[in-house]
């Protein structure tokens, strides 16, 4: 069964749950239940060996708790009930008991997920409406066994089934997950380089961290694709979650792969850091767009003060209305450092961080921070239409401070923005996708570290009929008889400090009703010409540039009296990412324009003389 059918499936006990709850209500119920019916599937071939070790244990007097682990196969938690949701249908006048009993007799680690979700107010609800057994009958004969439905596929049963809850709470689906092909792109650039990790043999230990985890989808899909390439590395996975239910599905997923729960930590990253003092070897984050952050702001601010570059947010602050350039400084202070081996993380980021603060503000000094210190290596323009939640560009920043010799200095912009398929079915905001082979282009683009262009062949009817990325040097291809090739840049090379500026203050004297000049009369100002706040211009100069050489050229002609406010001078960064791949497109001929309004206003003509007829 594939994901979609199974999603059906179970979002088919909406139907039991339709009048006794509101639509954005039946999460509190579905969810719970579908990892209960996971967990249950995962630990029945294991059932009677760890009944039979626990009474063993016992009688020996023994603590059986690590016996038990064992016993379950490996899995970081059990359960020592002899019950399941199928046996729990045998007693339907007990039904609620022997349910508080089974979830009691999980492992800490398991019970926590269902506190997490607040299953006993649900239980006692479905109890109440006499729905109790009904639903539990449903989940009961769903098979989830990794047999029938393995980890990846279960991660995005669950993500379809937050999205469609949270449409129908008007919530925000995008704070909860990234979808899989964006997720599989940034895996490949964050591993793309790292050869000793991905050789197979190698029996190598690295951890990975996501700060926003969600559903534990980022963290899942970097696993199995390390193991997929080297099955002997061991890769540890680390995250923390805000939201409850997402933070229950995400443990809940961890416990299954055997991965050390304790590395999940609930609570709010930016205010609370789970993970004090401990530096990851990758890492992976899609924050919030566009999310203020109103409410952590006192903490934050207070660390930026009294830390400063000792803490997370020393180069600056953002406005408050975004929040998403604070995790990138979260990330870039959790980087371990160069000397012991680096290194490399990917963030998902809507497109105000390129650009939005003038020179000074908080966000073009976190720019400033990360292009002088050399740790930007790509930025990746997304298409638009791809996130469940929003239409809007976005953007992949690579970060890394163990950059190859040959990457030093620089940055990659990569425009990825036609690199896409129509979806069948639009989910939510999401009606695009990127395919396979679109995720393995982009990422060849990265790895080559080259400039290239994608030339397009249109036949004479203007439709398009091949694609082809090309060295920027090389001939695109000739086009077909009447048609046409269209050739637009798609990955580009610059220097660090072809971001940067320099913001000029240009003051001009203040004049009297005479048009005498006015000097100051105290202090510094004594005898200089007083400046005339209703005149003060800016210019911004790009950095490696000769500010006095521009000065004359650009401001002096138009404004022989101007001078420069050094004081005010200051240093800004932004990355006009489209600008620069924009390809001019001379407009149609005035000719040609005005012969399809004329043929146009034909044809209206012809159509109300026949219905005059």
């Amino acid at each position: 069964m594939n994901q979609t059918s199974l999603s059906a499936l179970i979002w088919s006990v909406a139907d039991l749950l339709r009048g006794d709850y509101k639509r954005s209500e039946y999460g509190r119920v579905i969810l719970p239940f579908t990892v209960l019916r996971r967990l249950d599937c995962v630990l029945e071939p294991t059932k009677r060996a760890v009944l039979t070790e626990k009474e063993a244990k016992e009688q020996a007097g023994l603590n059986p708790d690590q016996f038990l682990l064992r016993k379950s196969g490996n899995k970081s938690f059990y359960n020592t009930s002899p019950l399941d949701l199928p046996k729990l249908l045998g007693d339907q006048d007990h039904i609620r008991q022997n349910l508080y009993a089974y979830i009691q007799a999980f492992s800490p680690a398991a019970r926590d997920i269902f506190e997490r979700f607040d299953f006993y107010t649900q239980v006692e609800r479905l109890a109440k409406a006499n729905l109790l057994y009904l639903v539990t009958e449903k989940f009961a004969h769903i098979d989830l066994h990794p047999d029938a439905v393995d980890n990846a596929q279960m991660g995005t049963v669950f993500e379809e089934l937050i999205r469609k809850f949270a449409e129908d709470s008007n919530e925000t689906a995008g704070d909860h997950f990234t979808p899989r092909e964006v997720i599989r792109l940034m895996v490949n650039l964050i591993f793309i380089e790292d050869d000793d990790v991905l050789a197979p043999g190698n029996a190598v230990v690295r951890t990975i961290y996501d700060p926003t985890a969600g559903t534990g989808g980022m963290l899942s899909v970097a696993a199995e694709h390390l193991l997929q390439h080297n099955p002997d590395a061991r890769l540890t996975l680390y995250g923390q979650e805000l939201n409850d239910e997402s933070y229950a599905i995400c443990k809940a997923d961890m416990l299954i792969r055997g991965q050390d729960v304790a590395n999940m930590v609930a609570g709010n990253t930016l205010s609370e850091d789970g993970h004090s003092g401990r530096k990851f070897d990758y890492m992976l984050s899609n924050p919030p767009f566009g999310v203020e952050w109103k409410k952590v702001e006192k903490v934050v601010r207070r660390e930026h003060e009294e830390k400063g570059f000792d803490g997370r947010f020393g180069p600056g602050l953002p406005r408050v209305s975004d929040g998403s350039m604070l995790f990138l400084m979260h990330l870039v202070a959790k980087m371990r450092p160069a000397v012991d081996g680096g290194s490399r993380f990917g963030i998902v980021l809507n497109g105000s961080p390129l650009f939005t603060g003038g020179a000074g503000s908080g966000e073009s000094e976190i720019r400033r921070y990360v292009l002088e210190n050399d740790l930007v290596e790509a930025i990746i323009g997304l298409p638009t239409d791809m996130f469940y939640n929003t239409g809007i560009a976005t953007y992949v920043w690579i970060i890394s401070n163990k950059k190859p010799d040959d990457r030093k200095g620089t940055v990659q912009l990569i425009d990825a923005g036609s690199f896409w398929q129509k979806m069948r079915k639009s989910l939510g905001s999401k009606r695009k996708e990127m395919s396979d082979e679109h995720i393995a282009t982009v990422t060849q683009l990265f790895g080559e570290f080259a400039e290239a262009e994608l030339a397009t062949v249109f036949d004479a009817d203007g439709k398009e009929v091949a694609r082809q990325v090309i060295a920027a040097a090389e001939f695109a291809p000739a086009p077909p008889a009447g048609g046409k090739v269209k050739v637009v840049p798609i990955a580009r090379i610059f220097k660090n400090q072809d971001f940067g500026y320099t913001t000029l203050t240009v003051e001009r004297p203040l004049r009297d009703e005479a048009g005498k000049v006015l000097l100051g009369q105290k202090g510094k100002a004594k005898g200089q010409p007083q400046p005339d706040s209703s005149l003060r211009d800016t210019e911004n100069v790009p950095l490696g540039e000769d500010i006095q050489a521009y000065f004359e050229r650009e401001v002096l002609p138009h404004a022989p009296d101007a001078w420069i406010d050094e004081a005010k001078s200051k240093v800004g960064y932004e990355i006009p990412f489209n600008r620069h791949f924009y390809v001019f497109e001379p407009p149609r001929a005035l000719e040609v324009i005005d012969a399809e309004l004329k043929q146009t206003t034909d044809r209206i003509l012809t159509m109300i003389a026949e219905l005059g007829a």
